[in-house]
This record gives structure tokens, sequence and C-alpha cells, in this order.
């Protein structure tokens, strides 16, 4: 287990990954079957729900309509993903405001890990406060992250220094909440070399204090590396009783849920809500109209035939810039060894 803030207090370089497309050199060789070919496919993962909250499980392609910057984009692929593994971050937030939730929050949060990953999945669990604590890195070892998320402590004037805990407990005179460093990090250091679905589940009350990067600099982060912000909104009215607003900002625009938890038997509805969530996606793939390789952001809209439903999507993405290969093969899929959503800008 490691702190990260040096990490931002060195500055941290842009090496994400371009949001889902897939590029590659132009048509100009062939190999036993595999063929280099220029293509930049986009993917989305969509939930849908009701005006019940029920997740609807039963649509087909023809039920979607998708845009690109108000320019309608046809649907090349679809899917329902039951068994796509997922890369999952636990976020928790350990500054004073979350004392009282602490116990509930790590027993919630084991079992939400313990029932939500399976076969191909892995997961790994940051706290912030003051600091951001790596308390265990991607696995795939339910035991591990179990007692990594059962370290986590809270930061607090008096709590004295906790074995195993690197950050700066113990400093009575630091308070703060670096929310926004917390994201950056996940996202820009760890989830953005990943490639399938890509989550973070922060348990927090969304009041970043003493962050170094922005609330847009988060966001930005998270759709750079394509990754799903859901955040189960754990506020005490004591301490101000939450930012609702940087809540609802952060899901909003990667295509994410917030879920206000008022007490501990919400907390675990609210853990089996994003699990059935994350098992309950489809997948739209689509390749843009505008094809131009500029790195700038595309505004995407997903809505279904019926009007009634609820749809979860991210709001956009970065387009590649600069040139990369992949070998694809028969069909225009990858070939063998090569990853079906990752795309590295160069």
């Amino acid at each position: 287990m490691r702190s990260l803030s040096s990490l931002m207090r060195a500055g941290l370089a842009w090496s994400v990954a371009a949001a889902f497309a897939i590029p590659a050199a132009p048509q100009d060789a062939q190999q036993g079957g595999v063929i280099r070919s220029q293509v930049n496919l986009v993917n989305v993962f969509v939930t849908v729900r009701d005006k019940s909250k029920r997740i609807i499980g039963d649509l087909k392609k023809e039920d979607f309509k998708l845009a690109e910057d108000s320019q309608d984009q046809k649907i090349a692929f679809f899917s329902k993903e039951v068994s796509l593994p997922i890369t999952l971050a636990l976020l928790l937030d350990t500054s004073g405001s979350e004392q009282e939730m602490l116990s509930a929050i790590q027993s919630a949060g084991s079992q939400f890990l313990d029932r939500v990953l399976r076969k191909g999945d892995e997961a790994l669990v940051m706290s912030f406060d003051t600091d951001v604590d790596m308390l265990s890195d991607f696995t795939d070892d339910r035991a591990q992250l179990d007692r990594a998320v059962r370290r986590a402590r809270i930061n607090t004037p008096g709590g004295g220094m906790i074995a195993g805990n690197p950050g700066p407990i113990g400093n009575q005179q630091m308070t703060g909440t670096a929310m926004y460093d917390a994201i950056y990090l996940a996202c820009s250091e760890k989830l953005n070399t990943e490639a399938g679905r890509k989550a973070i589940v922060l348990v927090t009350d969304a009041q970043d204090e003493g962050s170094k990067v922005r609330l847009e600099e988060a966001v930005e982060s998270a759709q750079r590396t394509d990754a799903v912000l859901h955040i189960l909104l754990v506020a005490d009215r004591r301490f101000g009783g939450g930012n609702g607003g940087v809540a609802h900002k952060l899901a909003e625009e990667t295509g994410g849920r917030v879920i206000v938890v008022n007490s501990e038997k919400k907390l675990k509805e609210a853990f089996d809500e994003i699990s059935d969530e994350l098992r309950s996606q489809y997948t739209l793939g689509y390749y843009p109209s505008n094809a131009t390789r500029d790195g700038k952001f595309r505004k995407i809209k997903v809505e279904t035939a019926n009007h009634d439903l609820k749809v979860l999507a991210r709001k956009g993405y970065y387009a590649p810039k600069g040139d990369a290969a992949y070998l694809m093969g028969p069909g225009g899929v990858p070939a063998a060894g090569e990853p079906l959503a990752l795309a590295r800008a160069k």
C-alpha cells in the first residue's frame, strides 16, 4: 500500500486512452488473413431504466438512436453485456464527515465487491482525505480486497497514527477531502491502461476540500479514460449535508448514477443497485461520420424509441489524435491479442 500524493505534487502527464476508439494504420499489409485497416470504432455502454427505476434488459438494436455532435450515427454493433469483464475502482472518502458511517461503508463495500466481481474482473481500492492512499492495487483476490477496504481509517484530529495507512493521519492540523485528486489519479494513473468496461464507485459526501486539480479536470480524466462514475452520496448534515450538484455533474457527464444514502440499509441497497447496473448494460458501437483525428471532445446522445425510458450513457469522448496501428482480423474485428476497446493517443 502506498500514498499517491507524490504523484500529484510531481505533476501527472497525460497518458490516457482516447475513449474507446480503435484506430489503425491504413490498409497496407496483409498477413495470414489479418490486415491493417483504418477504423475508429466508438463503444458506448448504456443502461436503461423505466419510470420506476427498474432496469430494462430486453431492448433491441432498433430501439436505440445515437447521435454524435447532433449528427445521427449508424449503430454498427449491438450487444447486451453480462459477462464482459469489468475493471472497477472503489474510492472511499475517509475525511471526518464520514466517521459515523465508515464501519457500515466497509461492510457493505466488501460485500459489494464480493458480489459484483466475476471471473476476469479486477478491482482496486483507494481512500482519500487530505491525501490519496492506495489500499489495494488491481486484483481479483477477494480476501485482499476485503482487507484493503477494512484498512480504511478516518483522518480526523485526534485520530492518531494508524499502522499500515501511510497517509497524513495523525497530523492534528490537517483536514481536507481530496476527492478530485482521487478521481484523477484513479483514471489517469490506473484505469487509463485498462480495456473493456471501466467503472468507479465513489462513496463520499462530494465535498472536495484541498484537491490540486479542479472538478473539470476530474471529469475530463474520467471521460478520456472512458470510466463511468457512480456516486453513493453519504452526507452528514453536521458537515454541510454534502454537495449534490458536484455529485450529479460527475455522474451525469460520465454515464453514471448518484444514489443518496441516509441509512445503513439504504447503503447496502445502493451497492446492490450499482452491482445490478454493472451487469445489465447494452453496448452500442459505431463508426463516427466525423473521421477527423483532432483530439477534440465529441458529444454523444443516446435515446430510445420509448421516451418514457431513462438512458444512462456517457456524454461524449475525446477523438483520437495521431496514428496508432492495430491488427484487424476478417470482418473488421480486432485480431487475437488486440484489445477490443482500447486506444492510445500518440
